[in-house]
């Protein structure tokens, strides 16, 4: 297998609304992360970080531009590899721990990251057997209801246990943007986790669903609008109640 360089490991894309994707194209897509910057008046918002196996500061300049606040949707290794880049670190309480003192297997790095989920090996030195999440400790922890402020937007926590306990969405009424993390995304749910919950799952899918989103920013695969998202969440609830 090729091995790629750091200077190819992410790439980016600019949307509407002040908001780019960042993701990692030689992991396959099902492994793959989204990446989610938001630029604020007075701070940017950085919503989950990748795997880690090269530095997200260092090969994407937009992210150590201005003070940024990274979010963890949630603690599994996809999306929290690189938080401890970054000063302002926020999760929910539920998985602050998690945080802090993350392993292969409570990040869910085993069984999942072997060689097989790139097309290109990371540059070295990188070794899938050795893999794991540096610790980055909370320094805010977030719950319902509360809001992440970047000045002149203002996203609001939604706890949406389920995919595991503490994860997490944001919801931006006034623009009807939601980054929804693994909560709702379009492509196979993950629900049997050591710490799933389906029956919280199915709780928070049911509160979720007339949320009045115009685009959902997801974990993983392409952005959606909102017609699509609540037919995702109707057939979860068809096949699982």
């Amino acid at each position: 297998m090729r091995i790629a360089t750091p200077e190819t490991w992410y790439e980016t894309t600019s949307l509407e609304d002040g908001v780019t994707h960042v993701h990692e194209p030689f992991i396959k897509a099902f492994f793959r992360c989204n990446i989610w910057h938001v630029r604020g008046r007075d701070r940017d918002m950085l919503v989950d970080s990748g795997m880690g196996v090269v530095s997200l500061v260092e090969q994407v300049a937009l992210v150590a531009e201005r003070p940024c606040l990274a979010v963890a949707s949630h603690t599994h290794f996809d999306h929290i590899g690189c938080h401890h880049e970054f000063r302002e670190r926020l999760c929910h309480r539920h998985e602050a721990a998690l945080m802090a003192r993350p392993t292969r297997a409570n990040t869910l790095a085993d069984p999942y990251v072997t060689d097989d989920i790139f097309t290109r090996r990371p540059p070295g030195p990188y070794s899938s057997r050795s893999y794991e999440v540096r610790s980055a400790p909370a320094t805010r922890l977030i719950d319902d209801g509360d809001r992440v402020d970047l000045g002149d937007r203002s996203f609001e926590v939604m706890h949406t246990p389920g995919h595991s306990p503490g994860s997490i969405m944001l919801w931006e009424a006034a623009t009807g943007i939601l980054f929804s993390g693994d909560t709702i995304y379009d492509g196979p749910l993950i629900d049997d986790a050591y710490h799933s919950d389906r029956q919280a799952y199915a709780v928070t899918m049911k509160r979720i669903h007339d949320l009045p989103v115009r685009v959902v920013h997801g974990g993983h695969f392409p952005s959606f609008d909102g017609r699509r998202y609540r037919a995702l969440i109707a057939a979860w609830l068809g096949q699982t109640t």
